[in-house]
């Protein structure tokens, strides 16, 4: 049965005849670019021509339907407005890069190990920080009738993705005024094909990439959004900075990353799921076998990457969660967590874990099955050197006392 709700291809039926930008992809973004650049009265080139290659990379998604091209370029042309938006308030405070960003806690590891759990944990102490969705999609200086303004439109906006992707609150959900993932913010990576679908061009364009231009990004984003507030520990999150961790340290000396592990058997199941729901937004009925295929080289290689650069990086800047002994003792394990990355845990701390490992009524599991994508298998024969690993600091078998 096709993860497409029927909305959607209603949508896509409608816009069929008016949508084709992806023909001419270029022509199409330049036309955007435009549009943004009169509208914001300031320009980056350097930054829209790295854009368009999103754009380029979009047009070969091989069912990509007409509602999928129009919601990429208005993602696009969202990531160059902010750009802009933070130049502006960059040259107007130019001070603000001389904001310390000082020990940030950056949680990574394969997606669907609890790493949102970890974030959102971190982020509830009184002396953390984490960016909120809205703020990474509208970045600026604190003004609190902008904040209700932008965070109404974006929740409206967020409404009607939902109804495109009705499965997206149970798989991941997200809130515009809570703490998210900083890809939000971050021009590119591989979420770009996790999220909408192959694209060959991109992907080969952003292989050979220096990302170190996209963290220093972050790291303006973060003191943008510090100036003129209380000044906290940042915690951010994103899977992919596990393949990074070089590059972040290149940025933020003094990181301390927070590595989640789980059974990658479990992990792709749950992944390539969450890849089927998202690509029914922008594709005709998604490729399950591409999905997999994708899901299994990505997550690989991430962790390939990631096992070669922890053995770089000092013992002490890593601290590592088993997803296992997590669920089976959350009030055991998060405490822990606290103490290795320097951090105090109080009677607050465990209201706010009670509160967010706590589920509404009602609210149904996340259902997926790994062979529609893959053969269980072969996940597990080339995750081998991986689960020596886990097995060494996770108690694959334990009983889990809470669902994360």
């Amino acid at each position: 049965m096709s993860r497409t709700p029927r909305t959607t291809r209603a949508l896509n039926t409608v816009l069929a005849p008016v949508i084709k930008g992806y023909e001419d992809p270029a022509r199409s973004w330049a036309k955007a670019v435009a549009q943004v650049e009169k509208k914001a009265g300031a320009q980056d080139r350097q930054f829209a021509d790295d854009l368009g290659m999103i754009v380029q990379g979009a047009a070969e998604i091989s069912r990509l339907s007409p509602l999928g091209w129009f919601l990429i370029i208005s993602d696009v042309k969202e990531k160059y407005a902010n750009r802009l938006r933070v130049n502006r308030v960059l040259s107007e405070h130019p001070q603000i890069t001389d904001e310390p960003i000082t020990a940030p806690v950056i949680v990574c590891g394969l997606p669907r190990t609890a790493t949102t759990l970890a974030h959102r944990v971190l982020s509830a102490s009184p002396d953390h920080r984490a960016p909120l969705t809205w703020e990474m999609m509208h970045t600026g200086l604190n003004d609190p009738q902008t904040a209700r303004k932008v965070i109404k439109q974006l929740e409206q906006s967020a409404g009607m993705m939902e109804r495109f992707a009705p499965d997206i609150p149970h798989i991941h959900p997200i809130h515009i005024d809570r703490p998210e993932e900083s890809m939000i913010f971050m021009p590119h990576g591989s979420y770009w094909e996790i999220l909408h679908g192959l694209m060959p061009t991109y992907s080969a364009w952003l292989a050979e990439r220096d990302v170190t231009g996209d963290y220093e990004y972050l790291k303006l984003g973060l003191q943008v959004l510090q100036h003129g507030r209380e000044r906290k520990r940042w915690v951010l999150k994103y899977p992919a900075h596990l393949g990074d961790m070089d590059m972040v340290k290149k940025v933020f000396p003094d990181a301390t990353f927070v590595w989640t592990h789980r059974d990658p058997t479990t992990v792709i199941g749950s992944f390539c799921s969450l890849m089927e729901t998202f690509w029914g937004m922008y594709q005709h009925d998604a490729d399950r076998q591409a999905i997999g295929r994708f899901a299994l080289a990505h997550l690989v290689t991430q962790v390939e990457r990631g096992l070669e650069l922890r053995r770089h990086l000092p013992p002490s800047s890593i601290v590592d969660v088993p997803y296992h002994k997590l669920s089976a003792d959350p009030f055991t394990e998060v405490p822990r967590l606290y103490s290795a990355i320097g951090a105090t845990w109080t009677a607050r701390d465990h209201e706010n874990l009670a509160a967010v490992i706590a589920k509404p009524k009602g609210t149904p599991s996340h259902q997926y099955d790994l062979s529609r994508y893959l053969d269980p298998a072969e996940v597990e024969e080339t995750f081998a050197p991986y689960n020596r690993l886990l097995d060494r600091l996770d108690l694959r078998d334990a009983e889990p006392a809470v669902e994360l």
